[in-house]
């Protein structure tokens, strides 16, 4: 009778280490290889019923991919998920790894990961850029901004009604580029300056190339779809759109939300009930677009937001995107009555929100009626 065997791989930059475990005999067989998908492939290949895994990590998906078109099965473990003995903590090596993912194959008790195609990858990587630079600019504004005051130049100029101007406007570059400065920290002021612009150069740059790539028809209809949603524009439900790939691949929506990491941490045992903050485990990028728009509700109006210019979304769909700023106003405002610190009240609905993003989305691709 055939049986598989599990091939464990512990993938790194320039090589990898390779585990072929057999369930029924126990015997297991290493091998060291380069990063060759072809000889790996050619060596596993060689057993019966062969299936493939290795952990998710900075190497990324491209080493599934190329054994998959070779003919061998590979699967993704979420790292997050694998369960390792205690004692195994002092004695870590490549081939250990390698036998250890094996072995956990064997017996079922890995968590894949989807493999995004390589569309959605691309996209991913284009929005997660975006947000480099997006963090790159806040640090080079800080750095300026803090060797400004390091040197006494506040900025603190007001309008005619006396309120404060805005920073990083147009009169507040005047204002700097009106400071003059002598010897090492005039040059140091200027390389802050360039800095500063060239971040915020690199950022604009990418934030148009997505935006026109959530125009495409690939991502249109979703993007469309969740920014009838008030706190979300398009940039927001591109990156939701981006990191979901697919809101099919969650059966639920509290499926969706546990990915985002907004759900409650939770210790309790026998009759004792404890549960704390959001887990923030799963998606960064998600869950922080979650809870960045979910502040626009605590001032927001619970009327309809107005379509965008050239938006074509169906009429159930737009009726479900106001049902959703509706309950979401009240939502807020009833957390507030309630006594609820901002920070907790905002977690609320950023998770309530993600929810509403999973069945708006469903929609938008069709899989849920």
């Amino acid at each position: 009778m055939p049986h598989v065997t599990s091939i464990g791989l512990d993938v790194h930059a320039r090589s990898v280490a390779a585990a072929a475990f057999n369930p029924f005999t126990g015997e297991v067989v290493h091998r060291d290889f380069g990063t060759d998908a072809a000889e790996i492939a050619e060596w596993a290949l060689g057993f019966e019923e062969p299936r493939a895994c290795y952990e998710s990590g900075p190497t990324g998906f491209h080493m599934a991919r190329e054994l998959r078109a070779l003919g061998l099965d590979c699967a993704v473990a979420a790292v997050s998920k694998m369960q390792r003995p205690a004692a195994d903590a002092r004695r870590k090596n490549d081939r250990r790894d390698a036998e250890f993912i094996a072995r956990m194959l064997a017996t079922h008790n890995i968590v894949e990961v989807p493999l995004p195609d390589a569309a959605v990858e691309a996209a991913r990587d284009l929005d997660r850029a975006l947000d480099d630079a997006t963090a790159e600019y806040r640090r080079a504004r800080q750095r300026l901004n803090m060797f400004l005051i390091r040197l006494g130049h506040v900025w603190d100029e007001r309008n005619a009604d006396g309120t404060r101007k805005g920073s990083w406007t147009r009169a507040h570059w005047r204002w700097i580029s009106g400071i003059r400065l002598e010897g090492p920290q005039r040059d140091v002021l200027e390389y802050y300056v360039t800095a500063a612009r060239c971040a915020e150069s690199d950022r604009r740059q990418l934030e148009k190339k997505v935006l026109a790539l959530a125009r495409t028809d690939r991502w249109r209809p979703a993007v469309e779809a969740l920014s009838c949603i008030k706190g979300i524009d398009t940039l927001t439900a591109f990156r939701l759109a981006a990191e979901a790939g697919s809101f099919t691949r969650f059966r639920t929506a509290p499926a969706f939300a546990s990915w985002c990491g907004l759900v409650p941490s939770e210790r309790s045992s026998g009759e004792t009930e404890r549960r704390g903050g959001i887990t923030k485990t799963g998606n960064r990028l998600a869950r922080t677009a979650l809870v960045e728009s979910a502040w626009h509700y605590l001032t927001c109006t619970p009327r309809p937001k107005a379509p965008a210019p050239g938006a074509d979304v169906p009429a159930a769909i737009r009726a479900r995107a106001d049902a959703c700023t509706a309950r979401l106003c009240r939502r807020r405002e009833a957390l507030a009555a309630a006594g609820e610190s901002s920070c907790k009240a905002n977690a609320a609905v950023a998770r309530e929100l993600a929810c509403w993003v999973w069945e708006i989305g469903r929609r938008a691709e069709g899989t849920l009626s």
